[in-house]
């Protein structure tokens, strides 16, 4: 189909100190799944807010099917049929299914002010048997997993008959299962004439489902592209301004010998069974398994975020007792979440409070006074030192983007002079040439004698920055292979192990 749904022209969007979208341009076609791509902070969500409504524009013009239109607020875009699908899901958990769908539009008996839950539940029964989701209605939005969860999100969006659909990087929670049975449903809605907007990160993935792909580069229109005629080098070169090489970059020298951190026979009910491993000064260990393995629960457990019912943890050959983050930080060890928005910032304030916010202590006076200029000071040094893209350490944190809070809460634990670093999922959600940064980043801190902890569901990422691999399992760790001696093919048997195993995969000088 050629029809085309959706044209943006000259659009225009300012913040305070930020100017986000400078005279950008978009188009959609019915019928086709088109691929927004870009640097953290390249304007790609601000441009989707504004034609779902979050925003308004400062300046430029909105056609849809033809036809000028202000889209004042996401009523208006949803009456226009155009919804957007944000990367943090937005389901209420405590509701049901239906109730989610169809909330603040729900079926009345006669009496209005009674809802008629047969009803609400036979309607969005129909919406599920039309998209071929084998869902009950009645279901809590709490007891599904994150994919079923996006499908509900997605289920929600097309209740308002949509046909203009923004995808905000919709596969960065899902296993490959999960992201291959997502794909069909978008090749579906494709083929019945709806337009799809496909916000990614991840670029292998824009061979396999989009048509065309727009690049953004710091809040400018860079070009428009076939998919199939665009080598992925191009996209990256266009998105960045610069070559991104993607070889591996070169790991530290092998750690020393000296064990910072150990953990011996951790246990939490059926979360996690019998955990023991090392990490060596210097070393970078990555954690790999598929979702729900136990990985983050680990993490949080060694941080004292999460109880435990029994078990050691030795830092620096010295049993410790860690039952809370303060605690931890004591012992020398930070913690940087997979979800920064919910556990590693206060998103209201600024970025130099943010800094600051694990070592309080250094900035305080003979007489408890706060040396603000010293924060300044020290968060200037980050904002330099880890390129954050920001206009000013006085800039609320909640204005920057993904990548730019994620740098955000890596000098809060540099500030906090932390030797023990776990980082979970450090790279979700951010660009490639973010990324590139924060691999240097970590191989930086590594050879300063920094030791790190990766957690991370991508096995490229793991085979590349690691300098050995534990495997774990629904609570259990499975294997351990030094990284010589590590694949994806390896790793992936011992992630879909059920029970501890030792063969030849789980190579003994992983343990030396």
């Amino acid at each position: 189909m050629d029809e085309i749904l959706v044209s943006m022209k000259g659009i225009d969007k300012s913040f305070p100190g930020v100017r986000a979208l400078d005279h950008c341009q978009f188009e959609l076609r019915a019928g086709e799944v088109h691929a927004l791509v870009g640097e953290n902070g390249a304007g790609k969500s601000t441009l989707m807010k504004v034609l779902s409504g979050i925003y308004a524009k400062d300046a430029g013009q909105i056609l849809f099917k033809g036809e000028e239109v202000e889209i004042l607020n996401p009523r208006a875009a949803q009456n226009l049929g155009i919804s957007i699908i944000h990367q943090e899901l937005n389901l209420m958990p405590h509701l049901t299914l239906a109730q989610n769908i169809f909330i603040g539009r729900e079926p009345r008996r006669n009496m209005k002010f009674l809802l008629d839950e047969a009803a609400l539940n036979q309607q969005t029964a129909e919406l599920f048997a039309s998209m071929h989701l084998k869902l009950d209605p009645k279901t809590r939005a709490s007891n599904l997993t994150i994919a079923k969860q996006q499908m509900v999100e997605i289920a929600k969006a097309l209740s308002f008959n949509s046909e203009v659909l923004i995808m905000d990087e919709p596969t960065a929670a899902l296993t490959e299962t999960e992201i291959e049975d997502l794909f069909t449903f978008i090749r579906k809605l494709r083929a019945e004439g709806v337009g799809i907007i496909y916000i990614s990160h991840r670029l292998e993935e824009l061979k396999q489902i989009s048509d065309r792909v727009t690049v953004m580069r710091d809040g400018h229109y860079i070009n428009t592209v076939q998919t199939a005629e665009a080598p992925t080098d191009q996209i990256i070169s266009m998105m960045v301004g610069r070559t991104i090489y993607e070889a591996s970059p070169e790991l530290p020298e092998n750690p020393s010998k000296e064990v910072v951190l150990e953990v011996k026979n951790l246990n939490r009910g059926k979360v996690l069974q019998d955990i023991n491993f090392h990490l060596k000064k210097g070393e970078i260990l990555g954690f790999a398994g598929l979702m729900g393995a136990g990985r983050t629960e680990v993490a949080r457990a060694i941080f004292g975020a999460d109880p435990v019912d029994s078990g050691e943890i030795y830092v620096q050959g010295e049993q410790v007792e860690i039952s809370t983050p303060q605690q931890a930080v004591w012992n020398g060890i930070g913690y940087l979440s997979e979800d920064r928005k919910r556990y590693g910032l206060a998103l209201g304030l600024e970025v130099k409070e943010n800094v600051a916010m694990a070592a309080l202590g250094k900035f305080l006076g003979v007489l408890g006074w706060v040396n603000k200029s010293l924060i300044r000071s020290t968060a200037k040094h980050y904002i330099d030192d880890l390129a954050i893209k920001t206009p000013s350490a006085e800039q609320k944190v909640k204005n920057l983007s993904g990548g730019n809070q994620q740098k955000v809460v890596i000098g809060k634990w540099l500030t906090a002079d932390t030797d023990i670093l776990i980082f979970d999922e450090p790279t979700r959600g951010i660009d490639v040439g973010a990324k590139s940064e924060i691999y240097k980043l970590l191989n930086d801190l590594a050879k300063q004698g920094k030791s790190i902890i990766m957690i991370s569901s991508e096995l490229p990422e793991v085979l590349r920055m690691s300098h050995r691999v534990v495997v774990m399992c629904e609570g259990r760790i499975t294997g351990e292979l030094p990284i010589a001696e590590a694949t994806q093919e390896k790793i992936m048997t011992l992630a879909t192990a059920r029970k501890a195993i030792v063969n030849d995969i789980t190579a003994s000088p992983a343990a030396a």
